[in-house]
């Protein structure tokens, strides 16, 4: 390997370019850094000369390093929640260079996403809207509407991946009057293991792990089967995609979830339900609804019996988006530098085991 600077060299890859308040941030914070930012145009691919002296790259999943063309490379940071996108690249299998993501900044937005399209499917606001547009005013009193709605207090919240989406997500739900419980790849069986590890905006999350009121965990479908029994009125969905997540919830789920005709979210990746299987189920009245803000693939094609099933909402991945979410990302990057260039443990570390 090259020696290297003893100068941290910061290279962003950015979609678009950043302004002075964002490149502000970083010079006060380190002045000493040497930062660049490459713009790609289009979707050509970056030079490979633009790596060779980076220590820090800061990019997202279509721009990711070959390792000899970043050979001081010392940290990869992904401005995505996952990894997924680069299990593949040579930098991730054939490497042990450090990589972050920027888990835990989106949970305030996901999570109103979340409960707005589910208080839409409660609350029949489809209905309401075709009516506002149409410039109707139903009578009320005569109306099957108030005997469909169905609040969300006093309903069981289940949350499958309980990560700092998840966690926020109970906050509300709590909020709400709802009763959570948490289902989890690893054992949270004491006060210290259920406590987040990683990184949350400031007054969000679940930092202790105190709002479930039960926990569950396993990697198995005996264990996850236990999780979906416990009468679920509204399961979220917030797993990273992984070998053990892919097609995580079918036909066989769908029916243990029928037991109180469930509501599902999913935020996590499209590939973690069995899209076929989830049109059946609404189709045969076995659950109560779908919000769906991912699909595999995306777009979702026009022919897709998706698009047909009832009771459904879709949005098109939209729910990390957030005029907050340039800067909540940046002060989470700022504070995994600095916690890297102390010599701390860095927050979001991806496990290459995991996957996440």
């Amino acid at each position: 390997m090259a020696e290297a600077s003893n100068k941290e060299h910061l290279l962003m890859v950015s979609p678009v370019p950043l302004g002075p308040p964002v490149m502000g941030m970083f010079a006060k914070r380190f002045p000493d850094m040497k930062v660049d930012v490459y713009v790609p145009e289009g979707r050509s691919p970056i030079p490979p000369e633009k790596y060779k002296d980076a220590t820090i790259v800061a990019t997202y999943g279509d721009y990711i390093p070959k390792p000899s063309d970043a050979p001081h490379l010392e940290l990869l940071h992904l401005f995505s929640a996952g990894s997924d996108q680069m299990k593949d690249h040579a930098v991730y299998t054939e490497s042990e260079i450090p990589i972050t993501c920027t888990s835990g900044v989106h949970g305030p937005q996901i999570s109103e996403l979340v409960f707005m399209t589910a208080l839409t499917l409660n609350h029949g606001f489809g209905e309401h809207y075709d009516n506002q547009k149409k410039k109707l005013w139903p009578d009320r009193h005569f109306s099957e509407q108030p005997f469909r709605t169905r609040d969300l207090c006093g309903q069981r919240l289940g949350i499958l991946g309980y990560g700092s989406i998840g966690r926020q997500v109970a906050r509300v739900g709590k909020a709400m009057g709802m009763d959570v419980i948490a289902y989890t790849h690893s054992a949270k069986d004491t006060p210290e293991k259920r406590k987040d590890q990683g990184y949350w905006v400031p007054g969000t999350g679940d930092p202790d792990g105190s709002f479930p009121s039960a926990w569950y965990h396993g990697a198995d479908k005996a264990s996850l089967h236990e999780f979906l029994k416990q009468d679920i009125d509204f399961l979220v969905i917030s797993v990273p995609l992984t070998n053990d997540t892919n097609a995580l919830l079918g036909a066989e789920e769908f029916d243990i979830l029928s037991r109180k005709q469930a509501l599902i979210s999913n935020i996590a990746r499209g590939s973690v339900i069995d899209q076929p299987a989830l049109a059946d189920a609404l189709k045969a009245g076995k659950l109560r609804g779908a919000c769906l803000d991912v699909t595999e693939p995306e777009p979702l094609p026009a022919d897709d019996p998706l698009w047909d099933a009832p009771n459904l909402v879709v949005t098109p991945h939209v729910a990390g988006n957030s005029t907050n979410y340039i800067r909540r990302a940046f002060e989470l990057f700022m504070a995994i530098v600095e916690r890297k260039m102390k010599g701390e443990r860095m927050y979001n570390v991806v496990d290459r085991k995991r996957g996440y």
